[in-house]
């Protein structure tokens, strides 16, 4: 049996927060606390719409706050706007460059039998041509996700960069008082509306973890009375545990082909070292074999080796070995600081995310796996759990305002901060979703 000091160790190392909640009904709000130093203006022109009784939702609305939330752009008041075409060869470029705006986006919605055609088209003002365009068909409950794809589109035709609006972030919620609270696994779109709960417990549940596909999360649930790692599908609600030997089963991480989890295990002794399993055939492979604690495991993009934390030098940091397991001593690959855990390698391979402690304040910082550089990101003083969004130019992490546990967003540049917003909640741990396949 593990001591309650070594539990409180383990809590503390890995970063668990324990804090009250309010219920998790609330909506979840993008603020932006930092933004780009001139963000790009840009009108979204209300869509037409053409069908039976009122537009079944607002497209353009969607488009507008998915933009402005970014932090990149600054979209135009619809009260300001000149004329309000629907179609581009309505389009007066003369009306958009006298209100200063470089791009328009004009777009209608159509009603088809039982399904929408949403049509949208993408102006370059001052070099009046069309940037892109498209017509999507899709049923009316469709029309918000179709909305963010839209977003996505404009994002990227403007930026170069693919956009994540799409997506889905999943995040811990625990609400009450010890000894009764509730823990819920929460699934939500990147702009934190049509939240639902996967999974609803009166014991912990820890460490949630996307499957590369999209369509599954494993996690850490203590329902049983002990740590076990499940794997559930989003669309069906069928789960299964894949890990629950005795003692310590934690932080699983998928292997960009979907076929592994990287998982921390304890042994006997209570030593806890970083595995992998082959989820078909439940073959188990130990990567370490130390005196030290060897955890909160995440994949090299490519694949071929796992990224933990260890203390073996002492004080916590990052270091890697081969995920096949030809390799006998890991390297260590974050040396800044006396504290850097809970990695996170970016979907490009470019930069590893880490808890560092900065000066005596725990933040957000990202390290240039070629040139080893790293800079911190967020602000805070106990910032944890950074994730990547799946365009590597975003992060998503929990830390604490006011009392309260939030989850905030930081471009790994620095230079656009967002708050997620939780009316009333504290929730932790989030991971964003890949694209969906």
């Amino acid at each position: 049996m593990l001591s309650v000091a070594f539990w409180r160790q383990w809590l503390v190392f890995a970063g668990v927060f324990l804090a009250l909640a309010a219920p998790v009904r609330a909506e979840l709000v993008i603020e932006i606390t930092r933004g780009a130093v001139k963000p790009i203006p840009i009108a979204i022109v209300p869509f037409g719409w053409s069908g039976t009784g009122n537009a079944p939702g607002d497209a353009a609305s969607v488009i507008r706050s998915d933009l402005y939330g970014s932090g990149r752009f600054d979209p135009l008041d619809n009260d300001v706007m000149l004329e309000r075409p629907v179609r581009g060869v309505d389009i007066d470029f003369d009306n958009w460059r006298f209100v200063a705006v470089d791009y328009v986006l004009v777009g209608r919605l159509e009603e088809v039998g039982d399904e929408l055609a949403l049509t949208y088209q993408l102006f370059d003002v001052y070099g009046a041509r069309q940037v892109v365009a498209d017509s999507l068909v899709l049923e009316p409950r469709d029309l918000r996700l179709a909305s963010h794809r839209v977003a996505d589109a404009v994002f990227e035709a403007i930026t170069g960069v693919k956009g994540v609006f799409s997506t889905r972030v999943a995040y811990i919620s625990v609400s009450g008082r010890p000894p009764e609270r509730t823990y819920r696994l929460i699934v939500a779109d990147a702009d934190g509306n049509n939240e639902f709960v996967l999974l609803e417990s009166a014991q912990p549940i820890m460490s949630p973890a996307w499957s590369p596909d999209g369509r599954q999360l494993a996690y850490v649930s203590f329902e049983s009375g002990r740590a076990a790692v499940y794997v559930q599908t989003l669309r069906t609600g069928s789960r299964r545990a894949v890990s629950d030997r005795p003692g310590v089963n934690n932080a699983p991480a998928w292997s960009p082909d979907g076929r592994q989890l990287a998982l921390t295990l304890s042994d006997a002794e209570g030593n806890l070292d970083v595995h992998v399993l082959t989820l078909l055939g439940n073959r188990l492979v130990r990567l370490t074999e130390r005196r030290s604690i060897d955890t909160e495991p995440t994949w090299s993009a490519d694949g071929r080796h796992v990224y933990f934390t260890s203390d073996r030098g002492g004080a916590p940091q990052v270091y890697r070995i081969a995920a096949n397991g030809s390799e006998d001593a890991p390297e260590r690959v974050t040396f800044e600081g006396n504290y850097n855990a809970r990695p996170r390698v970016s979907p490009d391979g470019r930069y590893l995310a880490v808890v560092h402690d900065d000066r005596g304040r725990f933040r957000v910082a990202v390290q240039d796996l070629e040139t080893g550089a790293l800079q911190v990101l967020s602000d805070g003083s106990l910032d944890e759990s950074p994730a990547f969004a799946p365009n590597s130019a975003q992060l998503i992490y929990a830390t604490r305002r006011e009392g309260r546990g939030v989850l905030e967003t930081v471009s790994t540049d620095g230079l656009i901060s967002g708050r997620v917003k939780s009316v009333g909640n504290d929730v932790r741990e989030p991971v964003w979703s890949p694209y969906a396949r």
